[in-house]
């Protein structure tokens, strides 16, 4: 598909999913608990989901087509804004969330702690647009955003107007990712054009950060700022206390950026990676972090109830998570012998003490490959060496012209990637995922990844799993999905094992 082709086409997308929007979309009065044989028949219900579809396979066609690359920086940021104008003005879509937001905020609004009680029990007029799963739920959210929520009630004035200032709150997250974005890509030294593309114009995007008005574009664009804050000033205390407050920020706002904090303090090293530099720079990162999570909830007034509420995010079963598949799949298998193992707790669990581990391998390769490329700077000249991985092949590290920018690009891109990989592994191993999930490794993967389609095409998918008015397909497809992901997700461990046996690059003396 040309550029040209695949920019009116996505346009066209974007405007046939207002359409459905409006005709079945996440509005206040839409009936709950639907399903798509019910939709259809409702007189509406054929056209809006033959427009989602449709529109969906456009926006995803045309995102899909250009993966490797726009004409130019300026025409993906063009054609991603062109994208984003038919799904400013369109009603919520892909979710509730945005109601949830909005109790949420009127229940703080009103002198009610957000933390202790649910959006029923609070009182919110608007409790009927809320999923009921949520009602009695508290918010899973930090300070920041609950402040936000409760700004936007204030100035909104009822559920539109509210809504609406949302909607602004998260565009302007949105914003501030794409004004980081090209400076961490230069850092990391991929094509500023693809990584502007495939983070800025994703169909995920579009209907579930600007549409849903999800607060993980307000996360994501606080990420990004500190992560290019303190890969551009290492070792600066002030800009390194800036880049804490903002990763602080993000974590405030939804607790899975926390995971992306190791990685920003290995960024934070001002020239040689050793243990006393990593406590000497990161120590201000992580001050300025703490300072903002100690700030803004006390500022709030609401302490640290919010850490609490996290353990309410996972009350959702759903075989998009690769871990309560693999606990159904059990379930079923114990069935059919007259057990009733109840796994999926069980299987979640495990799969948070894996993520820890993960986590801190994850970490532990980064470092060491930065300690990798600290040395190699020492060293007078370096011809066809490996590098934990990284060829730094001809280098004249130390006066070097060319292949010493080379160690300098590893770097940061060292670190952008193994944050990526944290927040790849955070998405999997959680006990709940929603399409707009797959937005959080994007924004990152998109920065250091060379091949793409391995992290393209399950964003291409999720975009297909929610209909207009936030219904979930998953809800509909358990047992099939259940033993379709548990398939795939012993097939990629299975080659993610091979891959990891196979020798690596000799290395020439």
């Amino acid at each position: 598909m040309s550029a040209r082709l695949a920019r009116y086409a996505g346009l066209a997308g974007a405007v046939l999913l207002t359409v459905a929007g409006y005709l079945g979309g996440a509005l206040p009065d839409a009936p709950l608990g639907v399903t798509p044989a019910s939709i259809w028949r409702t007189p509406d219900g054929p056209a809006t989901l033959i427009c989602w579809l449709a529109g969906t396979a456009l926006l995803v066609g045309a995102w899909w087509s250009l993966r490797g690359g726009t004409p130019s920086t300026r025409w993906a940021y063009v054609t991603a804004g062109l994208w984003a104008l038919p799904l400013l003005v369109a009603p919520p879509m892909g979710s509730r969330d945005v109601y949830s937001y909005a109790c949420q905020g009127w229940t703080y609004a009103h002198g009610v702690d957000p933390y202790a009680v649910g959006v029923a029990a609070a009182g919110c007029p608007w409790l009927d647009t809320v999923a009921p799963i949520w009602r009695d739920t508290p918010a899973p959210y930090g300070p920041v955003f609950v402040l936000l929520a409760a700004l936007a009630v204030t100035l909104g004035g009822g559920l539109t107007g509210t809504v609406v200032l949302l909607r602004v709150i998260a565009v302007a997250g949105l914003l501030l990712a794409a004004i980081c974005l090209p400076g961490l890509a230069r850092a990391a030294g991929v094509p500023t054009r693809r990584a502007a593309w495939l983070a800025l114009a994703a169909p995920l995007v579009g209907v579930h950060l600007i549409a849903g008005a999800h607060n993980d574009a307000v996360m994501l664009g606080l990420l990004l700022c500190g992560l290019l804050v303190a890969i551009r000033r290492p070792g600066w205390p002030a800009a390194l206390l800036l880049a804490g407050a903002l990763l602080g920020l993000a974590v405030t706002v939804k607790a899975s950026a926390v995971v992306v904090v190791p990685f920003a303090a290995l960024a934070a090293v001002r020239g040689r990676h050793t243990v006393r530099a990593l406590l000497r720079d990161g120590g201000w990162l992580v001050g300025g972090l703490l300072g903002a999570v100690l700030v803004t909830s006390a500022v709030s007034g609401l302490g640290f109830g919010w850490v609490g509420g996290l353990t309410h995010s996972g009350d959702s079963e759903q075989w998009t998570s690769p871990p309560t598949a693999v606990g159904f799949v059990v379930d079923y298998a114990g069935a059919l012998v007259g057990r009733d193992p109840q796994a999926v707790p069980v299987v979640r669990a495990v799969a948070l003490l894996l993520l820890a581990g993960v986590l801190v391998v994850l970490w532990w390769r980064a470092w060491r490959a930065l300690r990798g490329f600290s040395d190699a700077r020492r060293v007078a000249r370096v011809e066809g060496a490996w590098v934990d991985g990284a060829r730094v092949e001809g280098a004249r590290v130390g006066g070097a012209r060319v292949d010493g920018a080379r160690v300098e690009v590893a770097c940061p891109r060292v670190v952008l990637h193994g944050a990526a990989l944290a927040l790849v592994a955070t998405v999997v191993l959680s006990p709940v995922f929603h399409p707009w999930y797959a937005t959080w490794p994007l924004a990152l993967l998109v920065l250091t990844a060379v091949r793409t389609t391995w992290f393209v095409l399950p964003a291409a998918v999720a975009a297909f799993l929610a209909l207009p008015d936030g219904t979930n397909l998953a809800r509909f497809t358990k047992a099939p999905g259940a033993l379709a992901m548990t398939a795939l997700l012993l097939t990629v461990v299975l080659l993610v094992l091979r891959t990891t046996h196979r020798p690596g690059p000799t290395r020439r003396s």
